[in-house]
């Protein structure tokens, strides 16, 4: 991952910076962030990325600038919880409990309908593209980049699968708290469950056109990660 961020623009790795502070706590809701020109001179960058990247952290609902009062910290209620590098800073510190648990029920809402949809409507194409990230996460395991890369891009394409354009405008959302959540588990504890055999049976149910197994295998799959992730939690 900060490979990665090293690669970005300046103004894009300051947001993260603060979009991090401010997801973390550190900047709690209601707070003053530093002004410019001290972030400037903190960071050694120019007012100019400072200010892009303060509109990025705006856009995502995080702060409010207003003339001569600064940038605030927005509450959280205003906050675009759904945005994927949101989530993704969340998960770099412990995110709390309750957020969590709000996390995997909306995923439980969500992902078990569409794994029965895509058992129903799914096609030669999408049973290989699954197939091809259950190979890949097999063979580089969950706790690597690669693994968890496939991971995403086998449950995007059971939204994708799902034949629902408004269902497919989640997989954003949805494919990176499978990807923070994973990274978390393996992040605080190296030895969590293997969900390997539980993804198997996910895309044979979705496979052989089983609706009802599709749902249950989904559903059983999010309920472990949900506690292995509470267990990382507790670590």
């Amino acid at each position: 991952m900060e490979d990665g961020l090293r690669r970005q623009p300046a103004h894009t790795l300051l947001a993260h910076r603060l979009g991090v502070a401010i997801a973390t706590g550190r900047y709690a809701p209601g707070s003053v962030l530093p002004g410019e020109l001290e972030l400037a001179e903190q960071f050694g960058l120019s007012r100019s990325v400072v200010r892009e990247s303060l509109r990025m952290l705006a856009a995502k609902g995080l702060v409010e600038s207003r003339p001569k009062a600064g940038t605030r910290v927005r509450d959280r209620s205003r906050w675009a919880m759904l945005d994927p590098d949101l989530l993704a800073w969340m998960f770099e510190g412990s995110p709390p409990l309750d957020f969590v648990r709000s996390l995997f029920e909306l995923r439980m809402i969500v992902e078990p309908a569409a794994a029965e949809f895509a058992a129903e409507r799914r096609d030669a194409r999408h049973l290989s593209r699954m197939g091809h990230a259950l190979e890949s996460m097999g063979t580089h395991g969950l706790a690597t980049t690669e693994g968890q890369t496939a991971d995403q891009l086998f449950h995007a394409v059971i939204l994708e699968a799902a034949g629902n354009e408004l269902l497919a405008s989640l997989s954003g959302s949805i494919t990176s708290a499978v990807r923070w959540t994973t990274f978390f588990k393996y992040k605080q504890n190296r030895q969590p469950r293997d969900p390997m055999p539980q993804h198997r049976i996910l895309f044979e149910a979705i496979a052989n056109a089983d609706p009802v197994s599709a749902r249950e295998a989904t559903v059983e799959l999010l309920r472990q990660a949900q506690q292995d992730t509470e267990i990382a939690l507790e670590g």
